[in-house]
């Protein structure tokens, strides 16, 4: 059971810290979108579905790093990786905010084709794109920081950050 409880350890470690970001993230992006939003009559998106998406950003990510493309240019300068995991990112971002729009209309509509139709008449495009772009912008900041904290090391960086500085 030690070996179960030590994998579960592991995982649990390895998906926090995208989660958290993305938690919060996803927080100020609701945030945003309600303040854009107000006066139109569309519902509230509620903390548990941040939290959810927040989830399955988080999984995603990880299950994005265990491909063998991820870390496409690990000898290169940071930008390369940057760059290519953010795109990848974005990408998966995109499509997981599509996708939950898509159910939403899905169920007013009564079906996946239906509700495909209602959502792409009905979707407020500019409202959508300030999203992606915000979400590129947050996407950016968190692939910097990992790429960082991957050549500097997680000890020097929670130095940095958190305990005394180097002399």
């Amino acid at each position: 059971m030690s070996l179960l409880s030590a994998k579960i350890k592991e995982e649990f470690l390895a998906i926090l810290p995208p989660t958290l970001f993305f938690f919060i993230a996803l927080h100020l992006v609701a945030l945003i979108h309600v303040l854009m939003l107000k006066g139109t009559g569309i519902p509230v998106t509620t903390s548990m579905s941040i939290a959810v998406a927040a989830l399955i950003l988080g999984k995603a990510v990880l299950l994005a790093d265990l491909l063998p493309i991820i870390n496409r240019y690990p000898h290169k300068p940071l930008i390369y990786n940057v760059a290519w995991k953010t795109l990848l990112y974005l990408l998966m971002a995109a499509l997981i905010h599509y996708l939950e729009r898509l159910v939403e209309f899905s169920r007013q509509a009564g079906g996946v084709v239906a509700g495909n139709e209602k959502l792409l008449a009905e979707m407020v495009w500019p409202h959508f794109w300030a999203i992606q772009i915000l979400l590129f912008i947050l996407i950016v900041m968190y692939c910097t920081m990992r790429e960082l904290v991957r050549v500097i090391g997680n000890e020097t960086v929670r130095r940095l950050f958190f305990g005394p500085l180097p002399d």
